[in-house]
């Protein structure tokens, strides 16, 4: 049997103007998306301050009577928004990586927003050279999609994609979401397209996370 080259993000076989790269081109492209719409006045992180409030999950400010108290802020929302949060945090973590690669700037000057906005900028500035030669290019991608998910979940109101987990052949526990491209185990490096994964049975009675 013969074993092409995979994507180490979404398994799929790399094509032939695709070998050599870490990721395959359409990562790269769903990773360059997700930035671009984390980013900006009007981008996923900007939204957060509209649902800051509880129950002001309708997309504009939450709106107070006179005799009544302002609602509580949501903490979760405020640790999304904080410098040190999962949303800046792993960003600027990226770039200082990519820093010491010579491709990436790290800027950490202005308010919360210019940061993420600068953050999100160059890391899809210097994206295809990560893409095709940064060894940890999957785990980029895999947490600027954790981040959008994050958001996105937020911002629309939906519900977060819910987590489940299944067997590897090497017996490793992988978790995924029903929204997955792919997963690869971190035990033995097995790449698993959506389609294995949604055949394979779940990993035991407490799969769900």
């Amino acid at each position: 049997m013969i074993d092409f080259p995979t994507c180490p993000r979404c398994a799929y076989e790399l094509r032939d103007d695709e070998l050599g790269r870490v990721l395959c081109c359409r990562c790269e492209d769903r990773a360059a998306q997700q930035l671009g719409a984390i980013q900006g006045p009007r981008g996923l992180y900007a939204q957060l301050a509209h649902h800051l409030q509880r129950g002001s999950g309708s997309g504009g400010p939450a709106v107070s009577g006179s005799k009544t108290a302002p609602a509580p802020l949501r903490v979760d929302i405020l640790s999304l928004q904080c410098a040190g949060g999962p949303v800046l945090g792993p960003l600027e973590t990226w770039v200082r990586d990519w820093e010491t690669h010579g491709h990436a700037d790290m800027c950490e000057a202005g308010n919360l927003q210019r940061r993420v906005d600068h953050a999100c900028r160059t890391l899809r500035f210097n994206l295809a050279w990560a893409a095709a030669n940064h060894p940890a290019a999957d785990e980029f991608a895999a947490e600027i999609g954790t981040i959008h998910r994050t958001l996105t979940g937020i911002t629309s109101g939906e519900k977060p994609a819910r987590r489940l987990r299944f067997a590897c052949a090497c017996g490793a526990v992988v978790p995924f979401t029903l929204n997955t491209h792919g997963e690869t185990c971190r035990a033995c490096g097995t790449g698993y397209e959506r389609s294995d994964i949604l055949g394979r049975g779940l990993a035991g009675r407490g799969a769900a996370a």
